[in-house]
């Protein structure tokens, strides 16, 4: 049996894939103004992606932002991300800088997971997972590739290799050249979550050819589907509300 990650009240890897939206405010006014409209929203979860927050090369600035986000979203789990640039960010930081950043928000005890990337050299990325757990945060162990659909293979291996390095979650977002990279990436993830995994795992192809995967997770083995708020932080992503009741209505189809 698949263990599941029960953050605040929430069951990752049970039911229904649980639906993340993303904070991309440049200021700590917009992130105050996004945290208060999820609320009416109601995610499962909310991501920080903190590459758009201007001061982001401030760790203090980061913190004192994240103390006045914590009470607004009070019991919804928290993601806290620096996307690379390399893996679509919007911008890039010295590996001692992301090392420092993420150790010093885990510490502050304001977030649920820190996002890890995958392909980082591992004696960092084995740090920052033993920071993590330091503090009781999870790890998100991710891997995007905004230009193709890797083979099935290769998906798998990723995937796997993040879960033996320890990640929480492992994850993995591609992006499809034709329909049958959606079916690759469908493929692997249930030959994963069948006969590899033993936690949830993420996986999704984006823009519109992959919207699919996000809907679907529940049938093939994708445990968080990624929302879209007032603004998407990646392609592909669907509004909160048409992503929820098309959810609901698989999973009905399910039951």
């Amino acid at each position: 049996m698949k263990n599941i990650i029960q953050v605040k009240n929430i069951k990752i890897g049970e039911g229904t894939p649980k639906i993340c939206v993303s904070m991309v405010g440049k200021t700590t006014e917009e992130l105050v103004e996004e945290a208060s409209f999820l609320q009416e929203l109601d995610p499962d979860i909310v991501e920080w992606r903190v590459d758009f927050y201007e001061h982001v090369e401030n760790i203090q600035s980061v913190k004192d932002t994240l103390s006045e986000l914590q009470p607004i979203l009070n019991e919804k789990p928290l993601i806290f991300t620096f996307r690379s640039l390399k893996e679509g960010g919007e911008k890039e930081i010295s590996m001692d800088y992301y090392v420092a950043l993420n150790k010093a928000v885990a510490e502050t005890k304001h977030v649920d997971f820190i996002d890890v990337e995958l392909f980082n050299d591992e004696k960092d990325v084995v740090a920052l997972i033993g920071a993590a757990h330091a503090q009781n945060v999870r790890v998100i162990m991710s891997n995007h590739d905004f230009d193709k659909t890797p083979s099935k293979e290769e998906i798998i291996n990723r995937l796997r290799r993040a879960q033996e390095l320890g990640g929480d979650l492992p994850k993995i977002a591609v992006m499809p050249n034709c329909s049958e990279d959606v079916l690759t990436l469908l493929d692997a993830t249930i030959t994963m979550h069948e006969k590899y995994a033993d936690r949830p795992i993420i996986t999704m192809a984006m823009a519109g050819k992959g919207v699919v995967s996000r809907l679907s997770g529940e049938i093939f083995g994708s445990a968080v589907t990624f929302g879209a708020a007032k603004t998407a932080s990646a392609p592909g992503q669907i509004a909160v509300n048409e992503l929820r009741q098309t959810l609901n209505l698989l999973h009905r189809q399910l039951e």
